[in-house]
């Protein structure tokens, strides 16, 4: 890495390049080891002679040429030619300087991540590594999983498709592995929205991406009710970004956030595609999510908001798409409703479900429904547990914070 190439480039054009390859050839490890050649070779000449009009199509054509140098020192003719014919027909770089850099294969690429072998786990974490350009240790703090699992999981993942003959979907079969490709875009998004290690909140670039790839979905399938619903979730969550954290990095729930810093043009775009998409056919759960996340974005104020209508709508999506994830945030909205009790009594069984072992997402939401009820001791213990649990620095600072509020030093001494 050099300061006259920089790391921006190299992560942003990454990915686009592997995906170009691994469209064309199908062979993961192979087009990863010509990428890597690739970007070393810009490393020697881009700081000397500079860098290209077109970094990518450069990228490409060198990685492609790296490829077939490799390819055709480790196989026979006869048995390229066999793998060439289960690529069905797909097109592959017979002239090492055609012009590629035009076509973005990301989203080819994602759905090729999502084959019906693999598992839902693997599926979005080779979409991580192989669209995103996520290195291992990236991904394992997504997951909270060492390392070198991840790794195993990558490398399991590349070999169920080589059983498959790597063969890229053709267009008649996307639409059976569109759910999956949507869970893997939610997933991506949700990874870079809410940084489960770290000292930061976000990973912007994560988000952003998620967000063009979920662009790319709709534009592709402008039909597809979900993808409108996916890509208006993902908008009016970005949309609240620049108020939800301090410029010292700390955290600032919802409840406080200076709505006038939220971006209000993406927030008009969501709307509009949630509100144009929900009469038009089958309600999914993300247009459910889509229009929950619509309501508070055009609330004025966390009191002034419509929480009947969000309870109604986290109502509808507990019964279409029911999870541990969906009845805590359910419980929100009922605390607002109805008040703390039902709440509670609502929260009450997720104590139990392995799901949430080891994770502070519940305890950091019981303990100011706790607190609000007057169960102050109870309150503080569940503050404590989430502080405990929670690997999220900013997030952690704010648990904390919470604790002292209450008059008890983060450690549990008790100044009073």
């Amino acid at each position: 890495m050099t300061p006259a190439v920089g790391e921006d480039m190299w992560r942003r054009e990454t990915p686009h390049v592997l995906a170009a390859l691994v469209r064309r050839y199908g062979d993961f490890a192979a087009c990863e080891d010509a990428v890597q050649e690739a970007l070393v070779d810009a490393s020697r000449q881009w700081p000397a002679d500079g860098v290209p009009a077109k970094p990518r199509g450069w990228l490409v054509r060198v990685a492609s040429r790296r490829y077939l140098d490799g390819h055709r020192q480790d196989i026979a003719r006869l048995r390229r030619e066999h793998r060439v014919a289960l690529l069905d027909g797909v097109d592959r770089v017979t002239d090492p300087a055609a012009p590629l850099e035009d076509h973005d294969a990301s989203l080819e690429v994602l759905t090729y991540c999502c084959h019906p072998a693999l598992t839902i786990e693997s599926q979005v974490t080779l979409a991580l590594r192989t669209v995103l350009g996520l290195s291992t240790k990236q991904i394992a703090a997504v997951y909270l999983i060492p390392s070198a699992t991840v790794g195993q999981r990558i490398s399991r993942a590349k070999a169920t498709i080589d059983l498959q003959h790597r063969r890229f979907p053709p267009p008649a079969t996307r639409q059976e592995r569109l759910p999956a490709v949507m869970h893997a875009l939610y997933l991506m998004y949700t990874a870079g929205h809410s940084r489960s290690v770290g000292g930061h909140l976000l990973d912007v670039d994560v988000t952003t991406e998620a967000i063009r790839l979920a662009r790319l979905l709709h534009n592709e399938l402008p039909e597809e009710t979900e993808t409108a619903g996916l890509l208006a979730l993902m908008l009016l969550s970005e949309a609240r970004r620049p108020a939800r954290t301090t410029p010292d990095g700390d955290l600032v729930p919802l409840r406080d956030q200076d709505r006038g810093r939220w971006d209000h043009t993406g927030i008009a775009e969501g709307v509009v595609l949630i509100e144009a998409a929900l009469p038009t056919g089958p309600v999914g759960p993300y247009q459910l999510q889509a229009a929950i996340s619509a309501v508070h974005a055009e609330a004025p104020t966390w009191e002034r908001t419509d929480w009947p209508q969000i309870a109604a709508l986290y109502a509808m999506l507990a019964r279409s798409a029911p999870s541990p994830a969906v009845t805590l945030n359910y419980a929100v909205a009922i605390n607002e409703v109805h008040g703390p009790a039902r709440a509670l009594r609502m929260l009450e069984p997720l104590l139990d479900d392995p799901r949430f072992r080891g994770s502070h997402r519940l305890y950091a939401v019981r303990a100011p429904i706790l607190e609000a009820f007057g169960r102050r001791d109870e309150a503080i213990a569940d503050y404590r547990t989430a502080a405990r649990l929670c690997t999220n620095i900013p997030e952690q600072r704010f648990l904390n914070a919470r604790i002292e509020a209450l008059g008890i030093e983060p450690d549990g001494a008790d100044p009073t």
